[in-house]
């Protein structure tokens, strides 16, 4: 008999543990699988149906690990500017993103989205700016820059315009920007134009249209071997995260520690390892040494310019950032300047 009651409180422990873990499990699944669609935002200004599709596999690869059983539906938006792609984060049109450190630190600071991970783009953590010219320009060094004009990449490229002209600004350089190659440059100055591309700010150089340009260290050393005998580097800047991945503030915590789970794994199996290759030539994700608040304070310090002209030209008073908030655009302008 004392045994037989032992065995119903021991059944009875059982099912009333079962009752209070039940509610709490059934929580947590629902937790982890609230939301009905993954979204990767990222920004391009062209082509935007062939850049979804380029980063459609690393979405729904993800998505499918959230939810093996389909119930998160995936997707890629293409925003054309930072803006814009701040304005989709606060709908909670974007969940996740991909870019460079400038805009990754601009979109953050609006405070609608948190850094992540940090991306291995091309097989790189870190990248450089790189500024170069034509051997054939006889210039050697920055001070013959003076008077002349050079080449930035585009006004969002880290590598290809921040880094370098931060550089020129922390070596008491004064630079202006110029509507086309044909405007005057004072003496005591640098001009510069944007180029639009890699490829363009490189042929510039070559055809001697421009005394230098910049772009990445990455860039500069795919060059074919002809181009880099027929250039020069006159100096490189500090090293930044080659790319990063951010997520929307207000995506539920589990789906945000998940996610991150996901995508730290993504190179250790064989699917992961081919979609991410295919991306850009990832090799995986990791964490960013140091943290967010590490990124925060060293871009602060990085972009923090001082000693510089307060003035804003005529030509900076234009919206810079296609369709941005008078925040986003305030920022972006202080930067530039």
């Amino acid at each position: 008999m004392e045994k037989r009651l032992a065995w119903v409180y021991v059944a009875f422990l059982v099912v009333t543990l079962l009752i209070i873990a039940g509610p709490k499990t059934a929580a947590q699944v629902k937790q982890t699988v609230s939301i009905k669609a993954l979204t990767l935002g990222v920004v391009y200004q062209s082509a935007p149906e062939r850049v979804a599709e380029h980063f459609r596999p690393l979405v729904e690869y993800t998505a499918r690990k959230l939810a093996p059983t389909g119930e998160i539906k995936s997707a890629v938006i293409v925003a054309d500017s930072i803006s814009q792609l701040i304005e989709l984060v606060e709908r909670a049109q974007v969940d996740f993103y991909l870019e460079s450190p400038f805009p990754t630190y601009l979109i953050n600071r609006s405070g609608t989205s948190r850094l992540l991970l940090r991306r291995w783009k091309g097989g790189m953590s870190e990248y450089r700016g790189v500024i170069f010219t034509s051997k054939a320009s006889r210039i050697t060094r920055l001070e013959d820059l003076r008077g002349k004009m050079i080449a930035f990449e585009d006004p969002g490229s880290t590598s290809g315009y921040f880094l370098p002209k931060l550089l020129l600004f922390e070596k008491r350089f004064r630079v202006a920007e110029k509507p086309d190659l044909s405007a005057k440059v004072l003496g005591g100055e640098i001009g510069y134009i944007f180029a639009s591309s890699e490829k363009n700010v490189v042929k510039l150089v070559q055809e001697e249209k421009v005394a230098a340009g910049a772009i990445s260290n990455e860039d500069y050393a795919s060059l074919d071997e002809t181009s880099k005998a027929r250039l020069a580097v006159l100096v490189e800047s500090g090293s930044v995260p080659r790319h990063l991945v951010s997520v929307r503030r207000n995506l539920p915590e589990a789906v945000i520690k998940r996610l991150k789970e996901i995508l730290l794994s993504m190179h250790q199996d064989d699917e992961g390892q081919k979609i991410l290759r295919q991306t850009d030539g990832t090799t995986k994700f990791d964490t960013l040494p140091g943290g967010e608040e590490a990124f925060r304070r060293k871009m602060n310090d990085l972009y923090h310019l001082r000693g510089e002209k307060k003035e804003r030209p005529a030509s900076l008073t234009r919206p810079i950032v296609k369709g941005a908030t008078e925040k986003c655009q305030r920022e972006y302008l202080d930067v530039r300047l």
